[in-house]
């Protein structure tokens, strides 16, 4: 279990400017991502060291939006103003998750611009709307050289968060110890004023530390 990558939810102006603010703050060249059919969203990706990165994501006016999590997720955080969607662990067996929870994961795909297609299956976002602090679970089935981080080389390091919550309720959810999966971050746990979730994440950059 690690985690994969943040993701953030478009705010009012779109996923373009969105992805183009925090980009600068980072200095990251943004790439652009694609449309996921089965869940109504389009994203773009800043790519992050050590096999991780930043998503930014926004709905689609598509039937797909109303019936898939992630779109019921992304749509509601947008409508709120956007901003820290949650945090997804990629693990490499969902099985467990699966049999804890009672459901199949969920194929996600989108094609890149060469018409290869990234392939994952996911669980664990209908955990999120309830509770934002906790993460979504993902594995990828397609090569790893057809992660998002790939997408180019980076030398932003994703460096900490603050998350509104508790770590026991997160190891619980996880079957595992949260700090294990958090190791190389420092994160700050606050008790939730409001909803529950990510708060802020940093970064450390050639420029120093960014927190957004």
């Amino acid at each position: 279990m690690k985690l994969d990558h943040v993701s953030f939810a478009a705010q009012s102006d779109g996923l373009e400017a969105t992805t183009e603010r925090i980009a600068d703050q980072l200095g990251i060249e943004p790439v652009k991502g694609g449309i996921h059919p089965r869940f109504g969203t389009r994203n773009m990706i800043l790519p992050l060291t050590d096999h991780q990165y930043v998503e930014v994501v926004e709905v689609l006016e598509h039937p797909a939006a109303e019936k898939a999590p992630f779109g019921q997720a992304v749509r509601a955080r947008s409508a709120a103003g956007g901003g820290w969607l949650g945090w997804v662990v990629e693990v490499a067996d969902l099985a467990p998750f699966e049999d804890k929870l009672g459901r199949p994961s969920v194929p996600g795909a989108r094609l890149f611009p060469d018409g290869r297609q990234l392939e994952w299956h996911q669980i664990g976002v209908k955990g999120l709307i309830a509770d934002p602090q906790l993460p979504f679970m993902i594995r990828f089935d397609s090569e790893p050289d057809m992660h998002p981080s790939q997408a180019q080389i980076t030398d932003v390091r994703l460096a900490g968060m603050e998350i509104a919550g508790s770590p026991e309720r997160v190891t619980e959810w996880l079957g595992g110890p949260v700090e294990n999966v958090l190791a190389a971050l420092d994160v700050t746990w606050c008790s939730p004023n409001g909803t529950p979730g990510v708060m802020e994440v940093s970064f450390a950059t050639p420029d120093g530390l960014v927190t957004i």
